[in-house]
């Protein structure tokens, strides 16, 4: 009976293994890194990069790009100049040129959420001039691709970037109550790529842009720091502080009109310090001053928010999860008049550095 049964198991492996199509690495090219772009005529360019294995165990690159009327055809005029077939099971970054994110990329990462190969965690990025430009760059020895994701990676683990990836993104456009948003990456220089900003999106349309020097601000109302690093001024000195740990929460504290307040908690260390002696009175000053520039900052911002209509940080999803029959119609007339009051608390645990 046991004997049986095992030819029964053997069999069905058999049969079941016959069912998954096998793709030889040498007989394919995989899709790495993909890019669309806006040129004449409002015909899309997409370029589609693909990682060469040297025998230096380098990895280098190499792009087709084609031109079509939509999404749809692209795949069709890649497909036509390439020897292999494509595939897309190691995607690791999407780029969009401005000009597509300005008209809306819902038609471009529905593709992305349909094809079952393609995971989750693929990074999502606005170009600020031209995606191909960037994805036909050399940065790097182990593929553009890979750096960068890598790049996104480290800023979001380590800097000032909030987190982001494909599944976050479709999260935030598909609810309501919260607009999503994606890093902007630009070519500095022939071999560097930095990240310049973050694209604010209404709806899968790019509303707005916030520079490198507000990107501190935003991750302390979007996101955690772990290990993030500021530079303060302090009357005539400087101050380093790093390490930084923070979190934040959201309070409903009055409805009828809506008044929010956002609590912002902050631990770090002075990694350096321009003046003497670092005293508990200078430390208190300093965290003073921390707070009091967050709070501005990030007061601001929001404010900016609401004149913009956008909802990056999510104030109507948090109030819809806290309000019985909430209308949602009624939300962007309320939006505007909503009351947000930031408060911070800063604790400096230790002292380093000090020049």
């Amino acid at each position: 009976m046991r004997i049986r049964s095992f030819f029964w198991v053997l069999a069905a492996g058999i049969t079941l293994s016959g069912c998954v199509e096998k793709e030889i690495i040498d007989d394919v090219n995989i899709e790495m890194g993909v890019g669309y772009d806006f040129v004449e005529d409002d015909k899309i360019e997409g370029t589609v990069m693909i990682p060469i294995f040297n025998p230096d165990k380098k990895i280098g690159n190499f792009t087709y790009s084609a031109t079509a009327a939509s999404s749809r055809d692209l795949i069709q005029e890649v497909q036509r100049k390439s020897a292999q077939p494509l595939v897309t099971g190691s995607l690791e970054i999407a780029l969009f040129g401005e000009g597509i994110a300005k008209k809306g990329i819902r038609e471009f990462t529905d593709a992305f959420e349909r094809d079952a190969s393609i995971g989750a965690r693929v990074y999502f990025a606005v170009a600020d001039e031209s995606a191909k430009s960037i994805l036909s760059g050399t940065y790097g020895n182990r593929g553009n691709a890979v750096h960068l994701s890598q790049l996104i990676k480290h800023n979001m683990e380590t800097r000032n970037l909030p987190i982001t990836n494909m599944h976050l993104y479709l999260f935030d456009l598909y609810q309501e109550g919260k607009d999503p948003y994606l890093p902007i990456l630009k070519k500095v220089e022939p071999e560097i790529i930095d990240i310049v900003g973050i694209a604010l999106f209404k709806d899968d349309k790019l509303k707005s842009e916030l520079p490198p020097d507000k990107m501190f601000f935003f991750k302390l109302l979007t996101d955690k720091f772990s290990e993030g690093a500021y530079k303060l001024d302090v009357g005539k000195e400087k101050v380093v502080i790093k390490d930084l740990d923070s979190k934040h929460k959201i309070k409903l504290t009055k409805r009828d009109p809506y008044n929010i307040t956002v609590e912002i908690k902050i631990k770090g260390l002075i990694r350096e310090y321009t003046g003497h002696i670092v005293t508990p009175e200078i430390i208190k000053k300093i965290e003073k001053e921390f707070e009091e520039q967050v709070n501005k900052e990030a007061s601001a911002m929001i404010k900016d928010f609401q004149e913009q209509g956008i909802d990056p940080v999510g104030f109507g999803q948090f109030i819809k999860s806290k309000t019985r029959g909430f209308d949602f119609k009624r939300w962007e007339d309320e939006y505007k008049n909503l009351t947000v009051n930031v408060k911070t608390d800063m604790i400096i645990t230790e002292v380093g550095i000090v020049e």
